[in-house]
């Protein structure tokens, strides 16, 4: 089984139908559920208590999720980035060691210093700048393409 939580709501009809298409994809190969975690207000996220106090409820709310034995990777800025071919051999690893996977995409601020503290691995999608959205559909597509490059499929060329 694989979860994706994510913080806020996916309210875009088209990208939603992409998720949709990829999880129904993804049953050729392992469960995959999408978790949607209510996000904060962000009135005053200017300021550095506030914005501390957003990462932290929205983080604590993911972290009333993951159980003690989940492979957490964590969707960070900061983290480690691959090519489609590595992270399709880390992505197998990390299923062969028998341990529940569980993507996060953290708020519009970032994760909180918790969240960052849980995770077994933190990824760097890209250097480049996407919306949340739009991160969703792209963590969930490189999921798929993992297992077919991991298959010797066609998909990834």
């Amino acid at each position: 089984m694989i979860k994706l939580f994510c913080i806020g709501k996916n309210k875009d009809k088209a990208l939603r139908a992409l998720e949709a298409e990829y999880v129904k994809r993804m049953g050729a190969f392992d469960r995959m559920e999408v978790l949607e975690f209510k996000d904060e207000p962000d009135t005053k996220s200017q300021f550095e208590k506030e914005a501390v106090r957003i990462k932290k409820a929205e983080g604590d709310r993911v972290l009333e999720k993951i159980r003690p034995d989940d492979f957490v990777i964590l969707l960070d800025l900061h983290g480690k980035s691959w090519s489609s071919e590595e992270f399709a051999k880390e992505r197998a690893s990390w299923t062969n060691a028998g341990k529940p996977l569980v993507f996060v995409i953290a708020g519009s601020l970032g994760p909180s210093e918790e969240l960052m503290k849980r995770a077994n691995v933190r990824w760097k999608l890209s250097d480049l700048t996407f919306t949340h959205l739009m991160c969703r559909v792209l963590t969930l597509e490189q999921i798929y393409r993992s297992f077919m490059i991991e298959k010797g499929r066609s998909y990834h060329k």
